[in-house]
């Protein structure tokens, strides 16, 4: 691979002795590839061990594993349950050494396509409330899909500016993560692209982009709340740099021990005497993984943190846009529990919110007007006609031990292929069903004479 002659100058100040070795990781070490096993679902580690055998661990995750990704289909019934997530190794680090704790309010700001805040969403066992925040719609679809797929019911997704966020949400989360956007130098032997968009000049307007996602960020951490900043690059300008600053506010450095094997981040390129010993780094010939930054901090309980005020809570015009009338959503969410006393096991709690015929259950603890929502937390499903239809997301957040009415197939029955490529198959049940893969939701039926209805979502559907 051929580098940028000014990325090589740079990391070979930086490095000293230790070039030559990060060199030959660009030429000669193989690209590592990794999934995360879900915890929210029951038993996960031993149903995937079981279909996949016996898997490295990743140092830095407790839940993550290297694994050929060629040989561990997206198309597997586990992966589409969402048993696992495709994950590169590094980036498993951040969430990993974030601590949370059941009800917290979390915030992942900058967080398509979806890895940190599902890794996170399982550390909160869907309890208090995750917040997936992505600027890029497009993105923010794929991590609304992710979030769907994971089995996640506590969180909602935004597609804001962090600004926008700041100003609605001022000192309201407990813990944020900024995985911020970056140059991507860690990723080069992943995404060659990165390599011929690379500017010595790009990773310094990266760290004044940063600074103001940060900035954003800062106004709604709750004091003594937590903030874990992460990067892919290896750019000082973007790393310690970006920490010192972060020092300079108020925020203080805090030990990550769950990343202590890591390699401490460097005083001397923060270009001040603020200790970088606390920060993290993942250098490719030193770990399995590609490039990473990861630091932690606290903002103190009473000390001024000298960001840009932020500005007066824009005040609540009556409904969100999108909602509706009362009657309608009474009448909606009557019809969503009588579904759910005949089919499930259980009584799932939340705010009913209708956004034109699809039926939310939205946490409690969150104000969402006036802000731009793609998911307001677990999608219920639709009102066709006075009937209730169930989401493929509602499938997904269930397993068998949940449901009254189910079917449960191997991940290797070949009903469950027929039932995920979009065929009809037998069924003895009548009414609507749920379709498990070992025990997991993973879609919905609707039987009678024998017969399954499909409703398996046909842009999922596999070709056998």
């Amino acid at each position: 691979m051929k580098l940028p002659y000014k990325f090589e100058e740079r990391m070979k100040a930086m490095l000293g002795d230790e070039y030559g070795e990060f060199l030959r990781a660009f030429e000669n070490e193989p690209v590592y590839s990794g999934i995360r096993v879900n915890t929210l679902r029951r038993n996960a580690h031993e149903t995937v061990k079981n279909a996949f055998g016996a898997l490295e661990s990743i140092p830095w995750c407790a839940d993550g594993f290297y694994a050929d990704k060629s040989k561990i289909s997206g198309n597997h019934p586990l992966h589409l349950a969402g048993l696992i997530y495709f994950q590169e190794p590094s980036a498993m680090c951040a969430a990993s050494a974030l601590p949370i704790d059941e009800g917290d309010f979390v915030l992942d700001l900058c967080a398509a396509p979806g890895g940190k805040s599902t890794h996170v969403g399982a550390k909160l066992k869907n309890t208090g409330l995750l917040v997936a925040n992505e600027i890029v719609r497009s993105r923010a679809e794929i991590l609304s899909s992710n979030i769907e797929r994971m089995g996640l019911t506590n969180t909602v997704v935004t597609n804001e500016s962090p600004d926008r966020l700041a100003e609605k949400y001022p000192g309201f989360f407990d813990k944020i993560i900024v995985d911020a956007p970056c140059s991507g130098e860690g990723m080069f032997r992943k995404e060659p692209q990165a390599v011929t968009e690379w500017s010595l000049e790009h990773t310094l307007s990266c760290g004044e982009r940063q600074k103001n996602i940060l900035s954003s960020a800062l106004q709604m951490l709750k004091p003594g709340g937590m903030l874990m900043y992460s990067t892919c690059t290896f750019a000082p300008a973007e790393n310690e740099k970006i920490a010192a600053w972060l020092a300079e506010k108020g925020m203080q450095l805090i030990e990550m021990p769950e990343l202590s094997m890591l390699t401490p981040g460097r005083t001397e390129w923060s270009g001040t005497d603020t200790d970088m010993s606390r920060t993290r780094r993942i250098f490719p010939h030193k770990n399995k993984g590609e490039g990473h930054f990861a630091a932690l901090f606290k903002k103190p309980e009473t000390t001024f943190i000298s960001v840009e005020k932020c500005k007066k809570k824009r005040k609540s015009k009556g409904k969100n846009k999108k909602s509706v009338n009362n009657s309608a959503l009474e009448a909606a969410a009557g019809l969503y529990r009588e579904f759910e006393s005949r089919v499930m096991n259980v009584k799932l709690d939340g705010e009913p919110v209708l956004f034109g015929d699809r039926l939310y259950l939205k946490p409690k603890e969150i104000d969402i007007d006036n802000v731009k929502v793609l998911r307001c937390g677990l999608e219920l499903g639709i009102i066709k006609k006075n009937r209730f239809e169930p989401s493929h997301a509602l499938a997904l957040a269930l397993d068998k031990t949940k449901l009254k009415s189910c079917i449960n197939f191997a991940a290797d029955d070949e009903r469950l292929m027929k039932y995920l490529s979009g065929e009809v198959i037998p069924c003895a049940l009548n009414g609507w069903c749920a379709v498990c893969a070992e025990g997991y939701g993973i879609g919905w039926g609707k039987c009678s004479g024998g017969q399954m209805k499909n409703h398996y979502p046909k842009g999922l559907r596999l070709t056998l």
